[in-house]
């Protein structure tokens, strides 16, 4: 069968990232690239996901699959592949646009496979949470800890992410209930494994909260992450704990958080609980993390490519086995884990 897969928003970091590692890990698929602006060849293809005009040429290339790598808060192109029958992907969404495009796509009549994939580093978090415990119904509590390291190549997208959703309160979740609170603040102090040491982390809001408590059914799920500045982490609560960005301009918050580095690397540390005791995964990406978020959304990709999944609403982690998941990360050259008995 052929297979012609488009990246919308593959003139982006990480949309080329993804298409460089897919084309080099599948030739015989046929990337095409849609931006806004197009491009010289006839694999450049001209969409902008606010026309839903622009999307007809989709339809017209035959595309297989839309991996979706811009910011479409309108769901255009997901009410799009609904409609003509294309598997879709989705790594980009923020919890509220998450939830949001979940329910429209739950309530819709779906022939094709719609795959959410908008937790941290491409929502490989829930499947990492399962490959290392025996059952996911016995797990009580689950913490996430990133480390955002400021030299990190990140992409215009991460910071737009966090200068939007900064000054916007979320949900943790504790014993199966909302706990409503905001990012960068109730600091917590965390051992980071490869070299990195204890750190003062923040709440974070990531969409795995979302997904861990309602999908998972895990009662208490929290998230914190610190920079590899410490300085910056410590401003950054400091502004929040005085409603500073509450009153600062998109623009202006945008300024705060458009540092990009030439290239560092990224950690997250999971923290499993369960009755009989405490199971941890730490993750390092060498490259970045644009590197492991592409490389997930490879992995979403190749699963779709390779196994009969039926036409259905999927988060992205429940398309693999746990413990192949594992293993796939763990073959990348650039990615280390380390799950400490």
């Amino acid at each position: 069968m052929e297979h012609n897969i488009l990246i919308i928003g593959g003139n982006g970091l990480v949309g080329k990232t993804i298409a460089r590692i897919l084309q080099s890990r599948n030739p015989d698929i046929t990337i095409f690239i849609g931006g806004r602006k197009g491009g010289k060849t006839d694999r450049d293809l001209k969409i902008d996901v606010t026309d839903p005009a622009s999307l007809r040429i989709i339809s017209d290339k035959k595309i297989n699959l839309i991996i979706l790598s811009v910011n479409d808060k309108s769901d255009h192109v997901l009410q799009y592949a609904i409609d003509h029958h294309i598997d879709y992907l989705d790594i980009t969404k923020s919890t509220p646009d998450l939830v949001k495009a979940y329910n429209l796509a739950e309530k819709a009549d779906v022939s094709s496979r719609i795959v959410f994939s908008s937790g941290w580093m491409g929502g490989i978090v829930p499947g990492l949470v399962n490959a290392i415990s025996k059952n996911i119904h016995d797990i009580s509590d689950v913490k996430l800890f990133v480390y955002y390291s400021v030299k990190d190549l990140a992409g215009e997208s991460s910071a737009h992410f966090m200068a939007e959703n900064v000054s916007v309160p979320f949900s943790n979740y504790k014993n199966d209930r909302p706990v409503f609170v905001r990012n960068f603040l109730n600091k917590e102090t965390f051992d980071f494994s490869f070299g990195i040491g204890k750190r003062v982390a923040y709440n974070f809001d990531v969409p795995d909260l979302y997904i861990l408590n309602k999908v998972e059914r895990v009662p208490n799920v929290n998230v914190k992450m610190t920079y590899s500045s410490k300085f910056i982490t410590w401003l950054l609560g400091g502004f929040q704990y005085i409603r500073l960005f509450d009153i600062l301009s998109l623009k202006e918050r945008r300024a705060i958080f458009s540092a990009s580095g030439n290239g560092d690397q990224s950690v997250f540390e999971i923290v499993v609980k369960n009755k009989t005791g405490e199971k941890k995964l730490s993750l390092q990406s060498t490259k970045g993390q644009a590197e492991l978020t592409a490389l997930s959304a490879v992995l979403h990709t190749e699963e779709l490519l390779r196994n009969p999944h039926e036409n259905h609403v999927y988060f992205s982690h429940q398309l693999h086995e746990p413990q192949l998941l594992l293993a796939q990360l763990n073959a990348y050259e650039t990615i280390h884990i380390n799950t400490p008995s």
